[in-house]
Parts: structure tokens; sequence; C-alpha cells
């Protein structure tokens, strides 16, 4: 069935052996099951493997399908290069999409991504059991983050596309790889199972390797999970076991809860974030240079980067901020001017070419297109907005506006004053995490989409220059025409199976 799943077969086969016929030799010289996994030293290898698509995801395709999906972002059309229509398309909800299915490749590697992880983790899942640990607390930390990590991934997968395959063992050949689209109801439970046994098993972050999943990251990954799926009792308990864990606090300053390039990872605010490492090891990121306004020159570019050897970006820039973002932060509000800076370009066709960008992740590094700033999966601060959301669903208010004002008084605003709680809670989501690709599930999840994206929509074509169209240009005739709950499964993968 799916490429991605087979791709990762080339992975799943080779430690795979044969474990039923012991008359069946597994030469020496070969990569398997029989050969790899035989001592702690290789589950810990494997685990750091499943960690490894994470970058990937971050750094290339879950700010197009989370972020610029929605009405935070938009693309900064560039008449001079053309168009860059898979992004476009994803910016547009204009998605071409057939029978269920889609050529557009941002969505199909997200999800071949996600099943990376998945086949991974199900390798170790599989056979840590097999073989034995001098260190039993070991053996729970690599299976609790293999758990973790599973469950994260199929988070993510049933949230983009709602049913798809549930893969729970290692895929050993192509013929075993195509699986029926299972139910959302049945991708939940096993979300839930995995996260609740990754609870269990991982250690708190006080004692567990920076970068790693820990309980607390465990717990809120769940809490997620329930708030999806409404039970907030259930999200309640769970955010308040994060609470008086003691793990975790808000960074006094907003700007400091991020890292910068080489610096401040993994704070006393992070919950869990994906490692970046600038430098020449193959483990640095570049997301900032996509989310940049083009056409850019170099001298442009080193007053953001402050590297040594800046280059003119062309083609198009996208995640620029929306002017309804930029509109939804109060006066006072200390997290714009963190999350927003301007820039002027002197080569753009839009208006006076004063663009805004992305400010938060705009940490200076040393060298062009290489830069190791993490990515911030859950924060301490979204604990908090959570929490306060499940208390206001249950009537709980003065408990729910108490977190509420955690979060506003850190941004320098005063206490909430009043009106409709869970309103006020859904705006300081909005603005809080912007640009960690939570507002497209965001509105989902509060049944907000559709109406939210029209009218956004609307607002695009009719006044295209607002949204960095050069006059005479503006949205494509088909923008806007797919708004869904959901992408369409990825064409490469449907051609592989009989199931979808």
């Amino acid at each position: 069935m799916k490429k991605g799943i087979i791709l990762t077969c080339l992975f799943v086969a080779m430690l795979t052996g044969c474990k039923d016929d012991f008359l069946e030799i597994v030469p020496e010289t070969s990569l398997s099951s029989a050969t790899f996994f035989t001592k702690p030293a290789d589950f810990q290898q494997a685990i750091n493997a499943a960690y490894v698509p994470l970058r990937s995801i971050v750094n290339d395709h879950a700010w197009l399908l989370g972020e610029m999906h929605s009405d935070n972002t938009y693309y900064a059309r560039n008449p001079n290069f053309g168009a860059t229509e898979q992004q476009e398309d994803i910016a547009d909800f204009a998605i071409p999409t057939a029978n269920g299915v889609t050529s557009n490749t941002h969505v199909r590697d997200q999800y071949r991504l996600d099943y990376q992880i998945i086949a991974r983790t199900n390798q170790i899942l599989a056979s840590i059991d097999e073989v034995e640990f001098s260190d039993e607390a070991l053996k729970n930390n690599i299976m609790g983050q293999a758990l973790f990590l599973r469950a994260y991934a199929y988070f993510e997968l049933v949230r983009y596309f709602g049913s798809v395959p549930l893969h729970l063992i290692p895929v050993p050949n192509r013929q075993e790889a195509a699986l029926p689209l299972a139910s959302e109801e049945e991708i939940y439970a096993q979300i839930i199972d995995d996260a609740s046994r990754a609870i269990d098993l991982l250690p708190p972050k006080s004692v567990q390797e920076p970068g790693r999943a820990t309980s607390g990251a465990a717990r809120t990954l769940l809490a997620n999970v329930y708030m999806v799926q409404k039970k907030w009792a259930e999200a309640e308990t769970l955010l308040q076991e994060v609470v008086s864990s003691g793990e975790y606090a808000l960074v006094p300053e907003y700007a400091d809860a991020f890292s910068n390039s080489t610096g401040n990872k993994n704070n006393i605010e992070s919950v869990f974030e994906v490692q970046f490492l600038e430098g020449s090891a193959g483990l640095s990121g570049n997301f900032l240079y996509s989310f940049l306004p083009r056409p850019m020159t170099a001298e442009e570019l080193v007053t953001i980067t402050g590297t040594s050897n800046p280059q003119p970006l062309s083609e198009e820039g996208n995640n620029t901020p929306t002017p309804d973002l930029i509109a939804a932060y109060e006066e006072g509000d200390e997290r714009e001017d963190a999350s927003i800076g301007y820039i002027t370009l002197s080569g753009s066709s839009w208006k006076d070419g004063v663009y805004p960008y992305i400010k938060k992740y705009a940490k200076t590094h040393a060298l062009h297109g290489n830069h190791g700033m993490n990515w911030p999966v859950y924060r301490y601060s979204e604990v908090l907005l959570f929490l306060a959301e499940a208390l206001a669903q249950q009537g709980k208010d003065a408990e729910a506006i108490t977190y509420l004002n955690m979060v506003r008084n850190r941004a320098g605003l005063p206490d909430y004053s009043g009106g409709d709680l869970l309103e006020a809670i859904y705006h300081e989501r909005r603005v809080e995490l912007a640009f960690e690709n939570k507002r497209w599930f965001d509105l989902v999840r509060t049944g907000r989409a559709m109406d939210v994206i029209t009218a956004y929509g609307e607002r695009i074509k009719a006044n295209p220059q607002d949204y960095y169209y050069p006059e005479g240009f503006g949205p494509r005739s088909h923008a806007f025409s797919n708004i869904s709950l959901y992408y369409a499964l990825p064409a490469d993968e449907a051609a592989l199976s009989p199931y979808f």
C-alpha cells in the first residue's frame, strides 16, 4: 500500500527476521532483527532514529499544513518569480482533489514521515521484550519514548486525514503493507492506549535526557487528545498533574521562551520540542528562510540572520503573518513585538515593500541556510490554556480565569475583564501560540473552521492588496474552493493500495 510505509520496509525488512522457524539461518553479514536488536545500545540507536522524521516534519511541512492553512499566515506574492503552486494550494484551500486523493507533495510527505516514525517505533516495540536489559529503567524509558512517538505520529495523521491505516507491527514485505483504513475511533483508541502507557514508563523532565519525551510530554499529548474528544474532565486531570509536577514554569519574558541557534533549548517552559543543531552534522534546520518574504537582497537578509555569508532570496515568500493576526494583538501585548518583525524589501512590487515576518524564530546564526533553533511542539503556556479551556467547559470559570491570567500577565496584559470566557481563551491561544502550527487544529476542534476560513477567503478576494498581492494581482479564480476539515489522502499512496 503506501509508498511511505513501503520505503520504510527497506529498513524494517532488514531488521525483521523469521523467528518462528529456528532452522532458518540469518546470514551474519545481513542486517536483520536477529543480528541487530541484540543489546540495549541497539535500541538506543533505534529510538534515536525514530525521532529523526520530526525534523523534516516541522522544518518543511507542518507549518504549511497547520499554520499557512489557516488565517494566521499567507504567502507573499512575488510576480517576478511566478508561483509556488503546491504551497499556494494549501494556503488558498484549493488543493486539487479527486476521489478522496490529492497529488500535493507536502500532504504526501507529511503522511510518509509520520509513517516512518510509526514503522521505526513498531520495530522497537515488537523486539524489545526479547532482549534482556540489566537496567530496567532504561528499557522502560525506550519503550515509553517509542509509545509517545507512535501516539504523536498517529495523532497528526488522524487530525490531518481522519481515517488512515493502523499499523501496529512491523511490515516485513510488500504484500503485507496494505491495510484497510481504520476508523477515527480505532485510531484514537490506540493513541490513548499508547500515550497512557508512555506516561507510566517515561521519567519526568528533571531526570530525562534533554530533548527526549517525558512523562509530562506524554500527559500533555494525551490531554490534547482528550481536548479534541471534548473529554474535559479527563483532560483537566492530566493537565493538573503537569502543573502540580513542579517540572515546568513560564519563562518571565515571552521572547525568551524560544531557543536561539545555539542555546536556551529545552528550557523550563518547554514540554516537548524538536531538536536542531547548527553546523555540519546534518542536524540543522532552515525553516527561518522559508518564512521570509521575497525578493530579498543579501544586505536585507543579514539584518535578520546575522550570517557571515548571506545570499539573496528569490522565489516566493511563505508563512507571512496576515493582517488578521496582527490586528488580533491587544494594545500593550508584548508578544506582538516578540513574534512579528518588519522589513523593507527594495525589490518588492507590493505597496511600499514593508513586510511583516515571523520574528520569534529569527535568531542570528553563523551560516546561510543552516541554523539550530529548536521547534516548540508543546510549551507550558499551552498546558495552562488547555487547562483554562477544560475548566471553562465544565463551568469552573473562576479556576479557568486563574490560568488564563497567568498567560496574559506574562504578556504584559491585565487580567481578563469579562465577556465570553471561551472566546477569550481561544483568542489567547491564537496570539500566544502564533506560528507554532496550532491554529488550523484549533479551528477544527472548536467547530469554527468552515465559518472562519470562508470569511477569511472572502476578505482576501475582496482586498488582495491587503494580503501581499501587488497592484493588478489577486488570488486565483479557484482560491478557497475546497475548504475541508481533512486533507485528501496522497495519490501516490493510493496507487499502491486497494483500500483507498
